[in-house]
């Protein structure tokens, strides 16, 4: 959950530290053939003592809190026990990624990516997972891809005021959009140029398409119920402002992500979780295609997915744990908006990162011709 990562924050900046050394290339060292990471299957969280010594890997994420926690979490220990130097870069950014691996060139290692955008590229710009190195045993099957896994876990939730519906809460996404039982404005995400899972499937949720039928998406009808109630919708377009909607009251209900409804009632806002049907979101974590020493990028990989690593991020960040024998020590009150516990999981919806992998880029014209509308 976004508690203070990247998404809360806004932070898109790179760090620009490096984490052991100022020196070296991404990805030089001894060849991958040569690695010896011990004898027996993978486990996640562990790499054998000194087994990279001599190896240089570069990790790429989005910079900020959310990269701090990472890097003191999985990256910096990982390089402690491994005798690996890693370099921190960032923000991720796809441009640059794809020039990378045209080019042949790749100096990025491990990225943390968009999960729609890594179930896309699979095959394309990045290398399958090597399932000896990677262990995903305790990670949700339905986030791991064939190139990819889950770096953390949010989730896209309804905030109500409280101060107005307090005694009579929404209780689904078709109270979301019953405007006369529930007046008021609300807020939904409205990136012309990012349509991602959330207001669609809300919308064909509360136009009384069964969850389990929500895929393949029927987007125009999807658009309509939406225009049904927009007169009530108020975008954002960054996390900063969707928190910002919540604490100044400007609306009564909103669809945003869990680390910025948690942010903004920690600063007062009059605002309360309804979990039926929130939307599970992950970053991904994935090699690219051509990296100099694949091997020990997925051993840095499976390294960060370890019990103790994910709970520390989630100590750093208020992101929820893809491990499910993590046990972040967390405030109360940041534990009620931890999305991978099992009472959360069984109050899931169900997304189809494929569907949406496929079909995102034909979506982009429809949603941004109705946001212009």
């Amino acid at each position: 959950m976004p508690g203070i990562s990247r998404k809360i924050n806004g932070c898109a900046a790179a760090t620009g530290a490096l984490l052991l050394t100022l020196t070296g290339c991404a990805g030089t060292g001894p060849a991958a053939a040569d690695v010896d990471l011990g004898p027996g299957p993978a486990v996640a969280g562990k790499v054998k003592k000194g087994a990279l010594e001599g190896v240089t890997l570069t990790f790429a994420s989005y910079g900020g809190i959310y990269q701090d926690g990472q890097e003191a979490a999985g990256v910096k220990p990982f390089a402690a026990d491994s005798g690996a130097r890693v370099l921190s870069d960032g923000p991720t950014d796809y441009t640059k990624l794809k020039a990378q691996v045209d080019a042949k060139n790749v100096t990025w290692d491990v990225v943390d990516t968009d999960s729609i955008w890594a179930e896309h590229q699979c095959d394309k710009r990045l290398m399958p997972l090597d399932t000896t190195v990677v262990d995903t045993s305790k990670l949700p099957k339905d986030m791991v891809g064939k190139c990819s896994v889950p770096a953390m876990t949010y989730g896209m939730v309804l905030m109500y005021d409280t101060s107005k519906f307090g005694d009579n809460p929404p209780k689904s996404w078709a109270d979301f959009f019953d405007t006369a039982k529930f007046p008021g404005k609300r807020a939904v995400p409205g990136v012309p140029s990012d349509p991602s899972p959330g207001p669609l499937e809300a919308a064909l949720i509360a136009d009384e398409v069964a969850p389990d039928k929500l895929f393949p998406l029927d987007v125009d009808r999807a658009l309509k119920k939406l225009s049904s109630v927009r007169s009530s919708l108020v975008f954002w377009d960054t996390g900063a402002r969707s928190q910002q909607l919540l604490e100044s009251g400007e609306v009564s209900m909103a669809m945003v992500w869990t680390g910025r409804a948690y942010s903004a009632v920690q600063n007062g806002a009059k605002f309360a979780p309804q979990w039926n049907q929130f939307m599970p979101i992950a970053d991904s974590l994935a090699v690219p295609k051509g990296a100099k020493n694949p091997k020990a990028a997925m051993a840095l990989i499976n390294y960060y997915l370890g019990a103790g690593q994910q709970a520390k991020l989630s100590e750093l960040t208020s992101y929820s744990p893809v491990n499910s024998d993590a046990e972040p020590k967390v405030d109360p009150a940041a534990a009620e908006y931890l999305t991978s516990t099992p009472e959360r999981q069984a109050q899931a919806l169900k997304l189809d990162n494929t569907w949406w992998a496929e079909n995102q880029e034909q979506i982009v014209s429809k949603w941004s011709d109705w946001l212009a509308r």
